[in-house]
């Protein structure tokens, strides 16, 4: 199959403002995309995607009719659209504004101003999203793995799970919050549990807890991919015995080199 190049690119380009749409759009013709469709409301986005989904859609937070958070919660809920890569551009830095963009599956979020490197670094992480590339655990026997993942997010599992079968897994079995995943740890034996942070119900940290100190399987290997950026919070996590952290959004070759490591430590 022939490799996905930053040209083959679809775009749709969601931005009110014609300076920012200018800019923008001259950056992804510079770095040699040539299908972009750009558009100044988030109905008006919508309506072209359901008529031909794009590879990718970039918005920026604040539309004339919604929010970049109301635009890609919605994409979420198509299953259309439900995988669709999404960038958004934005000056807001508010962690709370900003973690339901992030927990709904945004490949990146760019500050403004960005340059177009950033944007370059933002859309090779979008090619490698959508190609899911084989990946070869080294001297892993992968097939033989039950694989446990913990996510709120449909996108995130799918894209997890689309990584785990490159990767050879098939023993693959999801939870949409830590109490769901408890319940399957309860039930199940898994050599390995990959999990979020923020989940309703039970969140990570109590998810983790759980697993240590009351679960049959207190030594199993946990990794947990998350965009939560409170120090205090990951250090707690680390305290409740997570074997490694890996940063939300990831390139697959990092989800690699945590699974090795992870899972070599557990064989040694």
């Amino acid at each position: 199959m022939n490799q996905l190049e930053l040209g083959d690119l679809s775009v749709i380009l969601v931005e009110p403002s014609l300076t920012q749409r200018h800019i923008i759009d001259g950056y992804l013709s510079d770095l040699g995309i040539s299908k972009i469709e750009t558009l100044e409301s988030g109905e008006a986005a919508l309506e072209a995607m359901r008529r031909t989904p794009p590879d990718l859609v970039i918005s920026t937070l604040y539309l004339p009719d919604m929010t970049g958070t109301d635009l890609v919660t919605t994409m979420r809920n198509e299953p259309l659209l439900v995988d669709t890569a999404y960038i958004l551009i934005s000056s807001e830095t508010r962690l709370r504004v900003l973690d339901p963009i992030r927990q709904a599956g945004a490949i990146a979020i760019l500050p403004k101003p960005f340059s177009e490197d950033d944007l370059k670094i933002a859309l090779k992480s979008t090619v490698a999203y959508i190609e899911t590339p084989e990946i070869h655990l080294d001297n892993i026997d992968t097939e033989s793995l039950r694989i446990l993942v913990v996510d709120d997010s449909q996108m995130a599992r799918n894209h997890i799970r689309r990584l785990l079968e490159a990767m050879g897994m098939e023993q693959i079995t999801e939870a949409e919050n830590g109490s769901e995943g408890a319940q399957l740890v309860n039930d199940h034996y898994f050599d390995l549990v990959i999990t979020d942070y923020n989940m309703p119900e039970m969140n990570g940290q109590e998810f983790i807890d759980y697993i240590r100190n009351n679960s049959l399987q207190p030594t199993m290997p946990i990794l947990m991919i998350t965009s939560e950026s409170n120090q205090s919070r990951l250090a707690a996590v680390q305290q409740s015995g997570v074997s490694a952290i890996c940063d939300k959004p990831f390139e697959p070759i990092i989800l690699k080199r945590y699974l090795e490591k992870t899972l070599a430590d557990e064989n040694n």
